[in-house]
């Protein structure tokens, strides 16, 4: 498991992959990332220490994921994350979140309030049916400026059995539209039932890649370790 990585292209940054306690959501029928996780809060720490300790501060921005949300490292992992951003002289952080803490992201900024905080959402596409009767992402609202409220940046989904071209062009255009930034993932194979469709990976290939591939407020992960973590 690799993880610790350097992004030099688009938003130039560091990132780690850190190990929580688990995604206290759990039920995306698309995900085993939480598999990546332990109860043990101290084989958690020596793990997340050992990835930290990578960190040089040579972009001054470090993007911390974790297989679920900010909200599920131990304390002595949040405090080493402040302590090594202080250190390395970084002054921006990138979280992700689980919109389930949506009420709890002000109070994360305030205990890193000497930092810029920018916190990710998974929210996987705006389609409704999509994301909560197949994906069963937990987020009720529909309303994309409400779902973005307290977030910075979203991930998406692509290549799942009934998206279009004009489905996926629409997700990100909405998702520019209400966050600074998005992040285009291609379902990838995994342990879940939820498996790539052919067809729509195509479509994305082909007609909506080429569109956003130079976009400077769009990452795209053809595969899930893109970006140099995971395994």
């Amino acid at each position: 498991m690799e993880r610790y990585s350097v992004i030099t292209e688009k938003r130039p940054r560091e990132i780690v992959l850190l190990r929580g306690r688990g995604c206290g959501y759990r039920r995306c029928s698309f995900c085993d990332y939480h598999l990546d996780s332990s109860p043990n809060d101290d084989e958690n720490f020596a793990v997340n220490a050992e990835a930290l300790s990578r960190v040089t501060g040579i972009y001054g921005e470090l993007e911390v994921i974790n297989s679920g949300s900010v909200f599920e490292l131990d304390g002595r992992t949040l405090q080493l994350i402040q302590s090594t951003c202080r250190e390395k002289h970084i002054h921006t952080i990138h979280f992700e979140s689980h919109y389930m803490y949506r009420d709890r992201l002000l109070a994360l900024r305030k205990v890193f309030n000497e930092f810029t905080l920018k916190l990710k959402l998974g929210i996987e596409t705006f389609d409704y049916d999509l994301r909560e009767r197949v994906l069963q992402k937990g987020i009720n609202d529909r309303n994309p400026a409400i779902i973005a409220s307290g977030f910075d940046e979203a991930n998406f989904l692509f290549g799942l059995k009934g998206q279009t071209a004009a489905g996926m062009i629409n997700d990100i255009e909405l998702g520019l539209k209400n966050f600074e930034r998005v992040c285009v993932n291609i379902m990838c194979e995994n342990s879940t039932a939820v498996k790539p469709d052919p067809q729509a990976v195509s479509a994305f290939l082909t007609q909506v890649y080429p569109i956003y591939k130079n976009c400077t407020r769009v990452d795209i992960l053809i595969k899930n370790t893109d970006f140099g973590v995971g395994a």
